[in-house]
């Protein structure tokens, strides 16, 4: 009698390949846009309008340079123009720092809060423009962060004059970030001039590649 021949599936062969949804950067949980509770949002929250639709990569560089340069535990920061707020979980939960992340889009809040959730840190939010932010805000901070912000040409000015607000109130540190497009070298020149900023070149590889410049401000 001939051997039968073997049509069973070889399962133990068989592999299945998963695509990651979560990837971790400087300690920070991320879920990509494959993760359920993005998609949900996506299909049913408001869509940002801002360009307020993802990471930006001018956020890696100041977590980079916080990572060298810590700030103080619990210290109280401010983002600018957070979207969905990656520097600011960041220094919540690497720092403890008590984080207000301010945008001029809302519809970006739902991502910001999703992920800060997902790293079991609080930030609080606030819909507002820049040129509406007063002095008297700005006292409550001990330090500005800000990634991507001066991307189109009348933002310097107004940026410039958020900074200079900054200054009088007595916010000890600015960082903003930026992959030096024209409108934030125009406002850095300004800022260096006027406020001894330093503006330093910086790139990091991992966990994503990012290059650009560093506004810092030490207003001490």
């Amino acid at each position: 009698m001939p051997a039968q021949k073997d049509v069973r599936k070889k399962n133990s062969s068989a592999t299945t390949k998963t695509k990651a949804t979560t990837r971790m950067a400087y300690g920070v949980k991320l879920l990509t846009s494959q993760h359920k509770d993005i998609r949900k949002l996506k299909r049913d929250a408001e869509a940002p309008s801002i360009h307020g639709n993802k990471f930006w990569g001018s956020s890696y560089l100041i977590m980079d340079y916080l990572q060298k340069n810590p700030p103080q535990k619990g210290c109280r920061v401010l983002e600018l123009g957070c979207g969905w707020g990656l520097a600011s979980i960041y220094c919540a939960k690497k720092y403890k720092a008590k984080v207000t992340g301010i945008d001029a889009d809302d519809a970006v809040f739902p991502y910001l809060q999703l992920h800060a959730a997902h790293n079991d840190v609080e930030v609080k939010t606030k819909k507002q423009y820049f040129e509406k932010i007063t002095t008297k805000q700005l006292e409550k901070y001990d330090m500005i962060i800000a990634a991507d912000i001066c991307f189109w040409d009348d933002l310097a000015d107004i940026v410039y004059k958020l900074i200079r607000r900054a200054c009088k109130a007595g916010v000890g540190k600015i960082i903003i970030a930026d992959p030096q497009r024209s409108p934030f070298l125009e406002m850095s020149e300004r800022c260096v001039n006027k406020f001894y900023a330093e503006l330093e070149p910086w790139s990091v590889k991992k966990p994503r590649s990012a290059s650009g410049s560093l506004l810092i401000i030490e207003n001490n």
